[in-house]
């Protein structure tokens, strides 16, 4: 952590995302960070990335791909160049993880993951870390959705290698296969599975699979249900174009593995500018999520999106094994439990690092949908916005958390008088670790300015693009691109 007081370690999640800022003014520095992680001193010979110094066999949701790319695009659109050695050379090692993960988290071989803690330390009903006191296993949402989103990461590293080196068009064809694995079990509905989806709700939720083989849905409406929004990719006409082996193998899939393709967002049809999608979540259940998503009576806050439905808080989630009360509320500041230590809280406050993925889907949604597919945000208002504008919105609710407002008073700062009226303060912007899911007051590790940070990059990218009708017509990364 860039925080020497209260969090003088690495988290594996918190690395990926502090490399995004830093690639705007340190590229070298940030790549550095990224490859450090998957080097013998630190990756485990099976592929593992330790979590964090206190639990190096823990894990953290699998973004290292997503921010390698990141970092690599941004350093070749800001400083004009492409370090394809350092790309090759994570991915390379990125290929063990991806196969560790594939190996140790898919208990059943069925393409659902159950990772365990996934860096949402509260969020679910259970410590996901811990043995269930039900017994059994759960299938996760957000574990397999990060794992989705994992593969479309490592599809489009290796269709950017593959433009100098064939080699990598195969690599891209197994990225492509394993997506659609992953994307079919998230949707698929079988005679003696529960699926992930719920259509009455038109939300993902975890299932628990007990002892006895029954299976019951954990019905917390939670960033776990959104994450399935981070696994999208688009392609465009011109790689399909260039890489004939690997197009040649997607049309096979396509027309021979219908059982495939037919719940998800696949390459089958055409969106804007001919490009091609690949997400789990396909029209109907995209505009369904974020009818939930938008609405300020669940998702949506004037600071961002929170972690848990602020339904909860008249409707908690209680689950009940063996006379002891499982409880799932609304708590949009600091946790009511010492779990965790209690100093983190995913149950209603506002986070960045998944704040942050959110708009990039969003953006990566429209750039295949365009303008004519549009939702109403807020959720009842009667504003009907595309997914880009949505990104902006989201993008300026998180900038406000920092500005200042009418009374001259920073949101981040509370009710802080120190903070908000002393001339020798009030000006210090403090990145807190995450925010009050009402008032967007900060919370948590103050000092912990890492993927906070992330809004040096929104901010970058609102005022580029701040004032234009329609989104900017570039390449899927250079879209949301300072």
């Amino acid at each position: 952590m860039p925080d020497k007081w209260e969090y003088p370690w690495f988290a594996a999640w918190d690395l990926a995302f502090h490399a995004i800022p830093l690639a705007t003014i340190d590229p070298d520095f940030a790549k550095y960070q990224l490859d450090v992680m998957t080097r013998e001193w630190y990756m485990h010979p099976n592929g593992q990335i330790p979590a964090y110094e206190w639990a190096f066999g823990d894990v953290n949701p699998p973004v290292h791909a997503w921010a390698t790319w990141r970092v690599y695009k941004i350093e070749q659109k800001i400083y004009g160049r492409s370090d394809r050695a350092f790309l090759e050379r994570v991915f390379q090692k990125l290929m063990l993880n991806f196969t560790w993960w594939v190996n140790r988290k898919d208990i059943e071989g069925k393409n659902v993951f159950q990772g365990g803690f996934l860096g949402l330390d509260n969020i679910g009903v259970f410590d996901r870390s811990a043995v269930l006191p039900t017994g059994g296993h759960i299938d996760q949402s957000d574990g397999t959705s990060w794992m989705g989103m994992y593969c479309l990461n490592m599809l489009a590293i290796a269709l950017e290698l593959a433009q100098t080196n064939p080699v990598y068009e195969d690599i891209a064809t197994k990225f492509f296969e394993h997506f659609l694995y992953i994307a079919d079990a998230m949707n698929h509905i079988g005679e003696m599975e529960a699926s992930l989806w719920d259509e009455a709700d038109g939300f993902y939720y975890d299932v628990l699979h007990l002892p006895n083989d029954r299976q019951i849905a954990l019905k917390v409406r939670s960033l776990v249900g959104l994450i399935p929004l981070f696994a999208v990719e688009t392609i465009e006409p011109e790689t399909l174009q260039k890489l004939p082996g690997f197009k040649k193998r997607v049309e096979w899939f396509i027309q021979n593995r219908p059982d495939l393709t037919q719940n998800i967002a696949c390459m089958k049809s055409e969106g804007v500018g001919e490009r091609r999608l690949l997400a789990i979540v396909y029209r109907d259940r995209l505009r369904r999520i974020l009818q939930k998503m938008l609405d300020e009576t669940e998702f949506l806050g004037d600071y961002g999106i929170r972690a848990i439905s602020r339904y909860h808080a008249e409707h908690p989630y209680i689950f009940h094994v063996n006379g002891t009360q499982f409880r799932v509320d609304y708590e949009p500041a600091e946790s009511s439990s010492g779990l965790f230590g209690g100093n983190s809280n995913w149950r209603g406050p506002v986070w960045f690092p998944v704040n942050f993925l959110l708009i990039e889907s969003l953006q990566k949604f429209h750039y295949y949908l365009g303008d004519d597919f549009q939702v109403e945000c807020p959720t009842g208002s009667g504003q009907m916005m595309t997914l880009w504008e949505v990104a902006a919105e989201l993008s300026q609710r998180l900038i406000q958390i920092f500005l200042k407002n009418t009374s001259g008073y920073r949101p981040v700062y509370g009710g802080t008088q120190k903070f908000q009226t002393d001339p020798y303060w009030q000006d210090l912007i403090l990145f807190y670790e995450y925010f009050h899911g009402d008032n967007g007051a900060g919370i948590g590790a103050s000092h912990q300015t890492g993927w906070t940070g992330l809004v040096a990059k929104l901010i970058g990218q609102f005022g580029e693009y701040e004032g234009r009708d329609k989104a900017p017509q570039l390449s899927a990364y250079e879209q949301i691109e300072v």
